[in-house]
């Protein structure tokens, strides 16, 4: 074969890289100014409905994207709240959910960072902080108080769902003790008498649900009933509290269980459910959050609700206060919940 008929080899070096499109090259598209262009971005006044119109458009065309941190450089201030979570806790995803609005009527834009069970809270703060978070909100955070206190000494920090006084921190929560109070008045009024409380630890909310479960036992004459099995706010913890009683072949089950957040009691539901226990016939099982997944038809969980639109509202207030310099960090927020009666309680089989 001749030279000028031989197959030529494919080019193998790398194709060049396309450059990234910028906000001129957006403006050169629709034959407009970058000024006029940013304006749009920037939501300002300035451009006709028909030209946002056009700008939008050729942006999606050449594929730009605007700089979200070089927008928030350019106001001197971030505007960022910190927002830190629990991937795996439905309440916290509740509250993140509430937070957005409430952030956006304040003109706040969020960061999240969750925390799993590969990545601590340290870390998960630490991100936050370096996304040049103003302010943070930590949902229910699990770090010692001394931690927590030394991170308000450093940023205008929020804790919600938690118990801490003495920090440099404001705190919106809930009234652990009235809540957890009623379930046990809840119970009892329905005739149990073998009430369990699967608590949180040291948790969030854990020692005050603890102790009100203790405290209206007492003052229900129910003393020598009181029985609390260690547990978590994690469906696990629910589940090995649930095996734990199933176990005990000398001693019959209690008639309801009282846990100490909602994740908790789904576990407690499923492994019961999955060992032919009927609910709430055998046992009633109540929860504590009402978060979404409480109310799913096939849960119908039982639970303590907290006002989640408000305390996001009150945080983000919270923080911006601080943030203005309103006043100084130390608030302590606190509003009432509810128990809302769905299909695991009902009264025990003997009555």
């Amino acid at each position: 074969m001749s030279p000028q008929h031989a197959r030529k080899s494919p080019d193998r070096s790398p194709a060049p890289r396309s450059r990234k499109p910028t906000m001129a090259d957006v403006a050169a598209e629709v034959g407009v100014s970058r000024a006029l262009v940013s304006l749009v971005f920037r939501g300002q006044p300035g451009a006709s409905p028909d030209t946002r119109e056009r700008v939008f458009a050729a942006a999606a065309k050449l594929g730009y994207k605007p700089d979200m941190a070089a927008r928030l450089l350019a106001r001197g201030r971030s505007k960022v709240l910190g927002v830190l979570f629990t991937a795996r806790n439905p309440y916290h995803i509740d509250l993140v959910e509430a937070i957005y609005p409430a952030a956006e009527e304040l003109g706040y834009d969020l960061v999240l960072s969750a925390t799993v069970p590969t990545r601590n809270e340290h870390n998960a703060i630490e991100a936050l902080i370096g996304h040049r978070s103003e302010a943070l909100l930590l949902c229910g955070p699990t770090i010692p108080d001394e931690d927590v206190s030394e991170l308000g000494s450093r940023v205008p920090t929020v804790v919600l769902g938690r118990h801490i006084k003495g920090a440099r921190v404001d705190v919106v929560t809930s009234y652990d003790r009235p809540g957890a109070r009623e379930v046990v008045d809840y119970l009892v009024g329905l005739g149990h008498r073998d009430i369990v409380h699967v608590d949180a630890g040291n948790r969030p909310g854990g020692p005050e649900r603890r102790r009100a479960y203790r405290d209206a036992m007492r003052a229900h004459g129910l003393t020598d009933r009181i029985r609390v099995i260690p547990g978590n706010h994690s469906q696990e913890g629910g589940s090995e509290a649930a095996r734990l009683l199933l176990l005990e072949k000398d001693a019959p089950l209690p008639t309801a269980v009282f846990a100490a957040n909602d994740q908790c009691a789904i576990g407690l539901l499923d492994v019961f459910t999955r060992a032919g226990v009927k609910i709430p016939e055998q046992v009633s099982i109540v929860g504590y959050d009402d978060s979404h997944i409480a109310g799913l038809s096939h849960i119908d969980l039982t639970t303590v609700r907290q006002d989640v639109p408000r305390l996001a509202q009150l945080a983000v207030e919270a923080a911006d206060e601080q943030l203005r310099g309103a006043r100084e960090p130390g608030v302590y927020l606190k509003l009432e919940s509810k128990l809302v009666v769905r299909g695991t309680s009902g009264p025990p089989a003997s009555q």
